[in-house]
């Protein structure tokens, strides 16, 4: 089978974000990558949920991952008779749509699919597990190729020799953006804040980009306004774990901010991503808050005093106003203009 991961990074080829295989299910570690390639083995669904949930993989990783626990779990229930098997697999498949509460949408889209392919494949009396693994590379392929196809119309707003800030990790886009840009010859210098509490900007997309071939550098998440002045940037991009179709972004904690800060120095601010038909209006956004220690301590170490208290909300919000474009397969979207996506695709999210 053809495989749209070829030429990309590390961290975007499809056996190193999830991959279920002789009744595992092994997840690269992104809380440690860079500085160690490690993965998680999970042996039941109920691990794969747990490692969702504890950030093990993250960005559009646990969309995978989710796939795969769900292959797992028709592992766990191969010896049952088949309507026992089916109902095993329904239960295991909404347990693990519910990893995350931000995503549970995008997630129950995903499962239900894997879920489908479980019971045709159990009606036709093949493995299912082998099923959902094939359909997860299939459905793999499709997002990589749009978002190829989303990356060649941001990498338009690019300019020929410039300066591109991003924010947390994007997943797909990031590498494929980069695929772009070097295919174009363009000359971008990628500034990357490190988006705390996790350091997924440090970690996952500066590594994506600098082994892509493109200078990057690694900025606090409290310099960007001096940056984007002082270093003159030319466009501030993210993804979204949400876009609501009344134009709301919801992203890592931080996109907000940085967004206000562009908006200021006349820096256009593009999300990449489809609208989640699943969230109409913003205020079907369920923020999710993480444990609160981990704003006391940077890569394990603690930096405050006992007794001080910790606050951590995963993501925020960012208003239509302050977003110039939703970059898109289809082109670029105005955020007030979002149902005429799924018209043209009849689509309900790009994953």
């Amino acid at each position: 089978m053809e495989r749209a991961d070829q030429g990309l990074a590390f961290l975007l080829k499809y056996e190193n974000i999830a991959w279920y295989e002789n009744g595992e299910v092994r997840i690269l570690d992104r809380r440690i990558y860079p500085t160690e390639v490690s993965f998680v083995t999970c042996k039941h669904h109920i691990e794969v949920r747990q490692a969702i949930t504890d950030m093990v993989t993250q960005s559009a990783g646990p969309y995978t991952a989710a796939k795969m626990g769900v292959a797992l779990a028709a592992y766990e229930s191969k010896d049952m008779p088949k309507e026992e098997q089916i109902d095993y697999i329904t239960k295991a498949a909404d347990t693990i749509a519910h990893a995350r509460p931000t995503t549970v949408n995008r997630m129950k889209i995903l499962c239900g699919r894997a879920l489908d392919v479980a019971k045709d494949a159990i009606n036709a009396g093949k493995d299912p597990s082998q099923a959902i693994v094939d359909d997860t590379v299939e459905i793999n392929n499709k997002r990589y190729k749009k978002m190829e196809k989303a990356a060649e119309y941001l990498v338009d707003m690019f300019p020929k020799k410039g300066k591109v800030m991003t924010q947390c990790f994007g997943e797909t886009i990031v590498g494929m953006m980069c695929k772009v840009a070097k295919k174009r010859d363009l000359d971008i210098k990628f500034f990357v804040p490190e988006t705390r509490p996790y350091f997924q900007g440090a970690k996952l997309t500066a590594s994506v980009i600098y082994e892509m071939g493109f200078e990057t550098t690694l900025i606090t998440d409290n310099m960007v306004a001096f940056v984007m002045q002082q270093e003159k940037i030319d466009l501030y991009t993210s993804a979204a774990d949400a876009i609501c179709t009344d134009g709301h972004v919801c992203n890592k904690i931080g996109t907000f901010q940085y967004s206000i800060i562009a908006k200021h120095f006349g820096i256009p601010y593009f999300v990449t991503g489809g609208p989640d038909y699943g969230h109409p209006t913003v205020d079907t956004v369920n923020i999710e808050y993480r444990d609160p220690n981990y704003v006391l301590q940077a890569m394990g170490v603690r930096t405050a005093m006992e007794g001080v208290k910790g606050y951590y909300p995963s993501f925020d919000i960012t208003p239509p106003h302050l977003v110039s474009g939703v970059v898109t397969d289809q082109g670029i979207f105005s955020p007030y203009d979002l149902e005429r996506y799924f018209k043209l695709t009849g689509e309900s999210v790009l994953a």
